[in-house]
């Protein structure tokens, strides 16, 4: 019977295994990949990380682990199937290894994670123009043209931010009409710097080392053209990994509810990072609730 068990090794689980293991807390954590730093280790370069500039997401990944296994952090390598309460309160984690994990609280750190156009380029150019966080990577392509795709408010906020930096932005729909609010959409209409391109899609993410063109074409007449760009943020949504979950939480388009703390419905059971629900999803704000969520742990262990 542990006293935690950690779901998933990003920065708000590595975060949160550091914080169990100095508060004496008897923990394990769970990872289904073959190393831990969630998306982090996809970011080709962090510069917004207090103290670590102009470092990348692998090598800040290896930080975090490093930190935690020389505390002595166990670490298994499972993904956990489901996760159901036993009558007495507390848990029970079955993996898909078979094997079954009892603990008196669980943390659900499993992130969230970007959906993807799913086109060729997409994949190999990753971290080489091709982003899925504008407020991480804007500012290397600074007086540059770049392309955003999506319409809801996310990829809107993402053109606007981007405008303040970059030469240009195409902000590429495959609808006619834009998703995001109306105050966001008047603001993209206004903003100069930004082109509006409706009833478009991304067909290929082209070039040798670093992104230099789209090939994209309109929904309707199935042309096709070559848009000369820098880089290209994708903003078509997230896909918080939470099923394991679903039965025992009500879920908020998929997200966990809960505060900073960490706090959800149900007893024992504490969520970080990006999972739960939150304005801003970047690895400082994961390493935040990993600290947060241990805290309201180590407060509800007591009342055990």
């Amino acid at each position: 019977m542990y006293d935690l068990v950690i779901i998933g090794s990003g920065p708000a689980g590595l975060s949160a295994a550091v914080y169990a293991k100095r508060a004496c807390l008897d923990v394990v954590v769970l990872e289904k990949e073959p190393m831990g730093g969630g998306q982090m280790i996809y970011t080709q370069e962090v510069d917004n990380y207090l103290g670590l500039p102009e470092t990348n997401g692998f090598d800040l990944a290896q930080k975090f682990e490093q930190h935690a296994k020389a505390l002595e952090v166990p670490f298994i390598s499972d993904e956990v199937d489901n996760i159901e309460k036993n009558t007495d309160g507390t848990w029970k984690i079955t993996g898909a290894s078979g094997t079954v994990y009892e603990t008196k609280t669980v943390l659900l750190a499993t992130g969230a994670g970007h959906r993807k156009l799913g086109v060729p380029g997409e994949e190999t150019l990753a971290g080489a123009g091709v982003s899925y966080c504008a407020t991480c990577d804007g500012a290397f392509f600074r007086n540059k043209t770049v392309a955003v795709v999506g319409g809801g408010d996310v990829a809107l906020e993402d053109a606007l931010y981007l405008a303040a930096g970059c030469e240009k932005v195409y902000l590429i729909h495959r609808r006619q009409e834009l998703r995001g609010t109306k105050v966001l959409q008047e603001q993209v209409a206004n903003e100069p710097k930004i082109t509006f391109l409706p009833d478009t899609v991304v067909k290929e993410i082209c070039g040798e080392q670093m992104v230099d063109h789209l090939v994209i074409a309109n929904t309707g007449t199935g042309e096709e053209k070559e848009l000369p760009v820098s880089g290209i943020f994708i903003a078509v949504g997230m896909n918080p990994q939470t099923d394991a979950v679903a039965s025992v939480l009500d879920l908020d388009h998929g997200y966990v509810r809960a505060g900073e703390d960490g706090v959800t419905e149900q007893p024992g059971l504490f969520v970080a990072g990006d999972v739960r629900t939150k304005k801003l999803r970047q690895i400082v704000t994961a390493v935040a609730d990993g600290a947060n969520s241990v805290t309201s742990i180590v407060e509800y262990l007591k009342t055990l």
